[in-house]
């Protein structure tokens, strides 16, 4: 019997989380991102399930390059990395808009446009203190790229480093500190939205929004902010091998779960080497068919224990689902101690995806 994991990937999904994106921002271009191979969802198929939005915001100069080389003609924004003379060439040849976050990238992209043009978005540190340029460097910055005529369209962005609380003093301070620094040069377009910005902050949301998370299905801010957001994937495997047990047998590696009762155990194929936490505590909720059951034991690399006493008929070669529109992955994030964008973006190479239009 074959067995593998299947990530099945929803794209009507991704198209109506991106109306809704468009339903709350309708005076916003939306960037949508797609760093990390799309959140783990596959960087192409995305982006043409994601034809609507603006453009498309990545990490690396590699993934800017994918998208074009396959016909992507929306515009790409190249998030903050390490740029040299050859590459920025490339992406004025590419058309692919730069981030200038310090003074280094600025001297280079000054130094580019003499000879090629650029868009580029200049990106202030408000206060996250991972890159962009403090205030006063900011200001210079802005002068000197909007007085240079090889700059074909100048952006205002910054990223906040609050993530829940955005009705906090942290992020009031950091708005501030970015409008005060703004107003030097307030006709440019402004970007300070990502998901959770956008949804909880509307006052906020600016000229360019760059949703990421919420276009895959997960509410960042969802207990203050609930929407009507669809699951992008489902991660499923199979049962491959059940066994039942007396009291007191441990299942999994270090016998971290004990049972209390006499039990059925399923082993499931899938393990951390797939992307499954291997932090995922005893408890964690996934599904046998409809049946919900929960992780009993340690995560091994390529399988994992469940309790399926509680379940009704199992049996070898039946699906398991670990999230999914059925199963938030946000439930099993919280069990794993880490957040949704880590299990996305961390599937293995061996999983395979399955798209559904």
């Amino acid at each position: 019997m074959h067995h593998s994991v299947k990530a099945t990937i929803d794209l009507s999904a991704l198209s109506d989380n991106l109306a809704l994106v468009r339903a709350l921002c309708p005076n916003s271009r939306i960037m949508a991102v797609v760093k990390a191979d799309a959140y783990g969802h596959g960087a192409l198929p995305v982006a043409r399930a994601l034809g609507a939005a603006d453009g498309f915001a990545v990490a690396r100069l590699h993934e800017a390059l994918e998208l074009r080389r396959a016909g992507v003609a929306q515009r790409i924004l190249l998030l903050g990395t390490l740029l040299d003379a050859t590459d920025l060439e490339l992406c004025s040849e590419q058309q692919i808009d730069v981030t200038a976050h310090d003074r280094l990238s600025v001297a280079g992209i000054l130094e580019c446009v003499r000879r090629s043009p650029l868009r580029v978005w200049l990106k202030l540190d408000c206060g996250m203190h991972r890159l962009g340029l403090a205030p006063a460097d900011f200001v210079a910055a802005d002068r000197r790229l909007a007085a240079t005529a090889g700059i074909i369209e100048l952006v205002h962005m910054t990223h906040f480093s609050t993530t829940h609380e955005l009705s906090s003093d942290v992020l009031a301070r950091q708005l501030s500190c970015f409008n005060d620094c703004h107003a030097v040069n307030p006709t440019v377009p402004v970007s300070v939205a990502n998901s959770a910005v956008l949804i909880a902050a509307p006052a906020a949301q600016g000229d360019w929004v760059r949703p990421g998370i919420m276009l895959y299905g997960d509410n960042p801010v969802g207990a203050e902010h609930p929407l009507p957001l669809r699951a992008v994937m489902s991660l499923r495997a199979s049962v491959i091998g059940l066994r039942e047990i007396g009291v007191g047998e441990s299942v999994g590696y270090d016998g971290c779960w004990t049972s209390e009762r006499p039990s059925r155990i399923a082993t499931v194929g899938i393990g951390y080497a797939d992307g499954y936490p291997r932090h995922a505590r005893n408890g964690t909720p996934l599904l046998i068919g409809a049946q919900p059951a929960s992780l009993a034991g340690r995560v091994s690399m390529d399988s994992i224990g469940v309790d399926v006493t509680d379940c009704g008929a199992v049996a070898i070669g039946d699906e398991a689902t670990l999230w999914g529109s059925a199963l938030p992955i946000r439930a099993i994030a919280d069990c794993a101690q880490t957040n949704s964008y880590q299990l996305l973006a961390g599937l293995g190479q061996r999983v395979t995806r399955q798209y559904l239009s």
